[in-house]
């Protein structure tokens, strides 16, 4: 069992009663024990003497003139909940007594009182407060540590993600800023569909592999300029089952994502998409998600056979391919917050904007 001590001499207790010999009576009670004791005499004083000075208790009467002791409960309750508080009244009333202790008293002590009374009370109530105080302290320290291990866990997250993509990276041609970019899209609009924060940061670390399988074509096709021919293009969609097969029959659940979103983020709403024809929820809705930032990302930014896009003419361009290519929901609550995904486009430029970049195979 926990042994608690009340150290007396590193306690300081408030009394608070209109009547000056009550506040005498009890602060010779609790100072002959060692407590140190300061006095008020209403609500206001009370207040003044808590907000400048440490008190671990407060002895107050219920009915005062002014605002009443009850008051003064709600008051601490709300703004200092680390000090202590017992009821002292004249009232033997146990409606009232139920009250006080609902509102946050610790005690309640009928007038006239006897010195054991108080000093029973009073121990009392600073017991429990050294237990919720350490146990406060306890939920911080551990929600502290919760919070340190999250990001660990985040911070390995996206290395294995962004290791993963760093052989493809070598061979593809979408910037690192763009693999970025597409994640932190991802992670926005799952937000805005209201997913917890771990799915929203296990998006966050797969959608950045949508193109893993790229690392499967042929460099003669990925770095070809212009336009690929028929057996060309046959193969270069043949990245989404290559994505796919990479990362499939993993336990990490971002890696298990990252698989579903490979494969599918080339399918379209209306079913005319690749490899398998999906559409509307067919789809997985994290790789409905990924097309459509992709689509966005990809006609935003400068590629060597292209300026980029101005803003109005991407979204024209997208909400021209609402409930065909891009599901319609989600664009409607991309198009409503485009500001989100405007500020993460310009905080996340390419390193080199203005320097070339291999041919790029445009998304669609």
């Amino acid at each position: 069992m926990l042994d608690i001590q009340v150290v007396p001499a590193r306690t300081t207790i408030l009394t608070v009663d209109d009547q000056a010999l009550v506040r005498l009576a009890l602060s010779r009670i609790l100072e002959n024990k060692g407590f140190q004791c300061l006095q008020a005499e209403d609500f206001d004083q009370a207040m003044e003497q808590l907000n400048s000075k440490a008190v671990d208790l407060v002895l107050c009467d219920l009915h005062m003139p002014g605002r009443s002791g009850l008051e003064l409960v709600a008051e601490l309750a709300d703004r200092i909940p680390e000090v202590a508080i017992v009821m002292v009244s004249s009232a033997d009333d146990t409606e009232l007594a139920m009250e006080c202790l609902e509102k946050g008293a610790y005690g309640y002590v009928l007038k006239p009182f006897k010195a054991r009374e108080i000093l029973i009370q009073v121990n009392s109530a600073l017991r429990r407060r050294i237990l919720e105080l350490d146990y406060r302290d306890r939920e911080r320290v551990l929600a502290q540590k919760v919070h340190e291990q999250t990001t660990e866990i985040r911070e390995s997250r996206d290395e294995i993600s962004f290791r993963l993509l760093a052989a493809s990276e070598q061979r593809d041609t979408e910037t690192g800023s763009h693999i970025r970019r597409i994640g932190l899209y991802a992670a926005a609009m799952a937000r805005l569909l209201d997913w917890n924060e771990e799915a929203v940061d296990c998006i966050r670390a797969a959608a950045p592999m949508h193109d893993i399988g790229k690392i499967g074509v042929p460099d003669r096709i990925l770095q070809k300029p212009g336009s690929l021919d028929e057996q060309e293009w046959a193969l270069m969609k043949g990245h989404a089952e290559i994505g796919g097969k990479i990362l499939q029959g993993s336990s990490v659940p971002f890696i298990r994502m990252g698989a579903e979103i490979a494969v599918c983020h080339h399918e379209k709403w209306d079913g005319s998409g690749y490899p398998k024809g999906l559409k509307s929820t067919q789809i997985p809705l994290e790789g409905r998600i990924t097309a459509l930032v992709d689509v966005y990302d990809a006609l935003s930014q400068r590629r060597c056979y292209k300026e980029p896009w101005p803003e109005e003419q991407v979204l024209s361009f997208m909400t021209e391919r609402r409930g065909t290519h891009l599901d319609p929901d989600l664009l409607d609550l991309f198009l409503k917050h485009i500001d989100i995904f405007r500020e993460i486009r310009e905080s996340n430029p390419d390193k080199s904007p203005s320097s070339p970049e291999r041919a790029f195979v445009h998304p669609l």
